[in-house]
């Protein structure tokens, strides 16, 4: 069984209850939830939330819901206890970001045909980086790959770095890989990572997924072309606003 989670928490702290904004006639959650729902790779998809006004918007939309302790750390561990609370345990679970309102379900479906053809604990989606803003803006995670397209490592700043040419030349010389926050899971790797204590280059990033790779899990990054905006604040919604009014 696959099973997609999406982690939806009322109280983030740039954008407050952002989950519930409107875009173009739909709340962000709804249209990360119809992404996947629209995946025929997926079982069931989950929203886990830690709020009521979000399970009343989940009802509303006709989609399964499930509360969760308003505590936990992280989307990740929010994945985690819908998974202890189902009644069969799946065999692959997909976190999907609840701030990836442009979702599109063959995204979904190509991590989950990676993890059930080879042996990767962990498939996630990157794209190219094709511009310099974006190369070294912090808020863009970027990963270093292996020639088999696996995970060397995740940063914040750009990687590799390209000795003896100026930043601006770089994507001259190099091919750079945006990631982005999607991660299809064995059950067994979910697991494994909830249980491993955080490490020093997970908190100095800041990225969480390098709490996995640094214990030895094989994340296989899988290549798209799908239009990503991640909404982190208000000016993130005002481009989804404007992209959905373009069509």
């Amino acid at each position: 069984m696959i099973v997609g989670v999406i982690p939806a928490r009322y109280a983030a702290t740039r954008l407050p209850g952002k989950p519930l904004i409107d875009l173009c006639g739909q709340t962000m959650i709804e249209r990360v939830w119809r992404g996947a729902h629209a995946c025929s790779a997926l079982d069931r998809v989950i929203i886990a939330t830690d709020d009521e006004r979000i399970m009343r918007e989940a009802e509303r939309i006709g989609a399964e819901a499930m509360m969760t302790d308003p505590d936990l750390p992280s989307g990740t561990d929010r994945c985690y206890a819908v998974v202890r609370m189902l009644e069969s345990a799946p065999d692959i679970v997909i976190n999907i970001q609840g701030d990836e309102p442009l979702l599109q379900p063959q995204v979904l479906s190509d991590l989950a045909a990676v993890l059930q053809s080879g042996s990767a604990d962990v498939a996630t989606p990157v794209s190219r980086i094709d511009t310099s803003a974006d190369l070294i803006d912090p808020n863009t995670v970027k990963v270093a790959v292996s020639p088999a397209m696996r995970a060397v490592y995740f940063s914040r700043s750009p990687i590799p770095h390209v000795r003896g040419a100026s930043v601006d030349q770089w994507l001259e010389r190099a091919t750079f890989w945006k990631h982005i926050g999607i991660y299809a899971y064995r059950a067994s790797a979910l697991e494994r990572h909830v249980m491993l204590a955080p490490t020093e280059i997970e908190r100095l990033e800041s990225l969480e997924q390098l709490r996995l790779l640094s214990d030895g899990a094989r994340f296989d990054c899988v290549e798209t072309t799908a239009r990503f905006i991640s909404v982190d604040a208000p000016q993130d919604a005002d481009a989804v606003r404007r992209y959905l009014e373009r069509g």
